[in-house]
């Protein structure tokens, strides 16, 4: 039986002193959704973004860490919940 692959998540998204235009991941969760370099991003199904990906361990498998004053200019709260798929 062949294993079922995901093409995109729910996530919550956290501030942290990411690099603007990066976005923190797990490998774990990258690797589930078949993410490589680029990784889109939908909050509320509106506000749509494109990140470049850093594998980071230290990061939960159910978050994505965001640069804060980007996410904050761009009106996503802290701990915002968003889809998440390979770009």
């Amino acid at each position: 039986m062949k294993q079922k692959v995901l093409k995109e998540k729910r996530i919550r998204i956290r501030y942290s002193s990411a690099k603007p235009g990066q976005i923190l991941i797990n490998p774990s969760l990258a690797k589930e959704l078949g993410i490589g370099e680029k990784a889109e991003i939908v909050v509320a199904g509106k506000k749509k973004f494109v990140f470049s990906v850093v594998l980071e361990d230290s990061v939960p498998s159910n978050a994505v860490y965001a640069n804060t004053d980007f996410m904050k200019e761009n009106g996503v709260a802290d701990n915002s919940i968003a889809t998440l798929r390979s770009a």
